[in-house]
């Protein structure tokens, strides 16, 4: 559970480090990657500890598996909370099937 917990608090950070700045077009280019960049840098201590502490319980695949559906969750929410997109029909199924591939890198 702590894994899950680190890996979802980072990647809170990192859709912000990625994504925060597309309300912001006006700003220039090298202060959104300067302000981006020190984000991430803080989604790192929180990733780093996530996949050292979950590799005792779950292999390389499953902590990457782990974290894509924890980013589709994460970015799904911060698309329609923060930047106002909705979440179309098609890209729900498409995330539902990145989901259900969960299913076979967990299977024994």
């Amino acid at each position: 559970m702590k894994t899950i917990i680190l890996l979802s608090i980072s990647n809170i950070f990192m859709t912000i480090a990625w994504y925060g700045h597309l309300k912001y077009k006006n700003s220039p280019l090298w202060m959104v990657i300067l302000v981006s960049w020190l984000i991430a840098s803080v989604e790192y201590c929180f990733q780093v500890p996530a996949n050292r502490i979950g590799h005792y319980q779950f292999s390389a695949a499953q902590l990457k598996t782990i974290q894509e559906v924890i980013t589709l969750i994460v970015f799904s929410v911060f698309s329609v909370v923060y930047l106002k997109e909705g979440l179309k029909w098609n890209y729900i199924v498409g995330f539902l099937m990145m989901i259900g591939a969960v299913f076979f890198v967990f299977k024994k």
